[in-house]
């Protein structure tokens, strides 16, 4: 492996906490990860983003991953996943939810509606910091994901 770092990769951070928002931006910083990331706040503008709806994202991506909070208004995490995963034009792009919640039954259904992983959120600075350098290590450097 020669460690190379695909700068064409963009994320699409589904987040409704700006504070959760900032941290993510600022550990894929911290951990040299040349990556693009858009973030938005819940399911609707996620979608929207998606399907380049609405004046405010004609011109989005399309991501190569989906980081995917479960609890936000509007339309959450779950309620997301399952439309996303319903869109054929959409249906392949990789998710991973990214939340606080450790409780089983949000890890099983998520994986039920199509999730291609599932992380708990650390409190401690440092362990997200490293949760992030574990998860981008994997996705921007190990696997292949599909590219439009």
């Amino acid at each position: 492996m020669t460690g190379h770092i695909d700068t064409h990769f963009h994320i699409l951070l589904v987040e409704d906490s700006q504070v959760d928002a900032h941290l993510t931006r600022a550990a894929l910083e911290e951990n040299r990860f040349a990556v693009s990331m858009h973030h938005v706040t819940d399911g609707i503008e996620a979608l929207d983003y998606l399907r380049q709806q609405g004046q405010n994202f004609t011109d989005g991506l399309r991501p190569d991953l989906i980081l995917l909070d479960l609890n936000m208004p509007r339309m959450n995490g779950r309620e997301f996943l399952t439309a996303m995963k319903a869109d054929p034009n959409l249906s392949d792009i990789p998710v991973v939810i990214l939340t606080t919640s450790d409780v089983e039954q949000d890890v099983i259904a998520s994986y039920k509606l199509g999730a291609a992983g599932y992380v708990t959120k650390p409190v401690d600075l440092e362990q997200f910091i490293h949760a992030i350098n574990q998860l981008g290590n994997y996705w921007f450097k190990l696997v292949r994901v599909p590219h439009s």
